[in-house]
């Protein structure tokens, strides 16, 4: 048992099904947890339950947020949670400078807010080390949608994943290992060529609306709007469309459904599919963000 973690406090604030096993697994390397949102869950031996964000940020070395972060509003996805918590200036005002703020993904106003104040804001949403891990239950929970929504097997199916990043790779490796026909559409050079060094078919962004026709499973990981009105023109109808891109994804859901082409957007699948896993691949990733993070707070103010 890992006591990487003795000692520091850390504030664990409302989520999902993940956070309930990443909170026993922090424990276990030491940790002393404070739960926020937490009321409707079943107990956790060892986790103290605190009625307000407001009364955790005072009594804690660090504060985790859920990967979905907040809403435009400042409100934190809390599952088990029974009443809302907000992310709100006051709150922010009582965050002491040396504890960090970790989070998923921060919205622009947090950002903002958060730099004028002086608080260590750390977005977990674009560390390699942790998308890289959790790209594999969105890969499976992406292909288990477009099993259950299509009237074919992946196996011979025309797959296309636009973006090939740390999730678009997953989710085409797996494709390919299924038997699927699976095009990757990429820009960048180096890109393309390891598509077809996987045995893919490589097809650049500027070529797409040529291409996407053929295309009976679309898997998109862009997080811009991609598939547009004059893309989905050129969709077969009875195309499915699995959206992973943060929201609001990157197709135009409204035109794809007047048009009769089912698109799915399927943000935050980890949690989702397999939470179990996704809480353990949070429990691998933040003790050292947490243990880094403290250390140079300690650094900076010591120097």
């Amino acid at each position: 048992m890992s006591a990487g973690l003795k000692g520091i406090r850390v504030a664990v604030i409302g989520g999902d099904e993940r956070e309930l096993y990443l909170i026993p697994e922090l424990q276990k390397q030491g940790a002393y947890i404070v739960g926020v949102g937490f009321e409707k869950a079943s107990p956790i031996s060892g986790l103290t339950l605190v009625p307000s964000l407001h009364d955790a940020v005072g009594q804690v070395d660090v504060l985790l947020f859920p990967m979905f972060g907040t809403d435009e509003r400042g409100v934190v996805k809390a599952k088990y949670s029974g009443s809302p918590i907000v992310l709100n200036k006051e709150v922010l005002q009582a965050i002491p400078t040396r504890v960090p703020l970790i989070i998923g993904f921060a919205r622009p106003a947090l950002k903002s807010a958060t730099e004028k104040m002086g608080i260590q804001l750390v977005e977990t949403i674009y560390l390699d080390e942790l998308a890289i891990l959790n790209s594999i239950p969105s890969a499976e929970g992406a292909i288990q949608m477009a099993m259950e929504a299509t009237s074919i097997t992946i196996h011979g199916s025309e797959s296309f994943v636009l973006g090939l990043g740390r999730t678009g790779w997953s989710v085409a490796r797996m494709l390919h290992g299924i038997g699927a026909h699976v095009t990757g559409v990429a820009r960048k050079p180096q890109d393309l060529a390891r598509a077809v060094e996987m045995g893919l078919r490589a097809v650049h962004f500027s070529d797409l609306e040529e291409e996407i026709g053929r295309a009976e499973i679309i898997f998109n990981t862009v997080p811009h709007l991609i598939l547009d009105r004059v893309m989905l023109e050129k969709v077969a109808r009875d195309t499915v469309i699995v959206d992973l891109a943060s929201i609001p994804g990157g197709t135009d859901f409204e035109f794809a459904q007047l048009l009769g082409i089912k698109a799915i957007l399927a943000p935050g699948l980890p949690g989702i599919v397999a939470p179990k896993s996704a809480g353990r691949i949070l429990a691998q990733i933040y003790p050292q963000l947490i243990l880094r993070h403290l250390t140079t707070m300690i650094a900076n103010v010591q120097s």
